[in-house]
């Protein structure tokens, strides 16, 4: 008889690598690459939070908009203020309307966004000759609205305003 039933003591070194899922990979790889799969998932399950915060950017940008529909209403005829009240070589704001009314001499009235185009905030005051925001110091001249002291960089947007009477209309 050929068949033997006792283990052979030279084929059990080769049990172990036999069990192995591959050959040439150790158990310790295999641990290794299964770790490297889960970093990537959470990587990735932390990487598609990120695209959640993208819409809040465009949220902001939809309140703009929507002050601009306002213009419109106001260019109906209603005025903003009398001609008497916008000093000579100074201005009056009104937040409310974003417009800012200057007279640079007498008699000649102008008007600019009141959002200064640096980053958004309102103008608050027209003083020595320019209209001056108050978050990072930007100045605009009263007669062009050009930039006369930065970080902004593009000067106010002019608005349509008329005179009527001795009223200032905007539109």
């Amino acid at each position: 008889m050929t068949h033997t039933t006792s283990p052979d003591p030279a084929a059990a070194p080769e049990s172990p690598a036999s069990e192995s899922p591959a050959p040439g990979l150790s158990r310790r790889a295999v641990v290794a690459g299964a770790g490297g799969v889960a970093a990537v998932g959470l990587l990735t399950a932390c990487g598609g939070g990120s695209v959640a915060t993208a819409p809040a950017p465009t949220v902001a940008p939809q309140p703009a908009p929507s002050a601009a529909p306002a213009a419109p209403s106001a260019s109906s005829g209603t005025a903003l203020t009398s001609t008497s009240d916008v000093p000579v070589g100074g201005g009056t704001v009104f937040a409310d309307k974003d417009v800012v009314v200057t007279q640079p001499t007498a008699g000649d009235f102008k008007a600019f966004s009141a959002t200064c185009t640096h980053q958004g905030c309102k103008v608050k005051a027209v003083t020595d000759g320019n209209i001056v925001c108050p978050c990072h110091g930007s100045r605009f001249a009263i007669a062009d609205g050009s930039v006369t002291n930065g970080p902004a960089k593009s000067p106010l947007p002019e608005k349509t305003i008329s005179v009527d009477g001795g009223s200032i209309v905007l539109g």
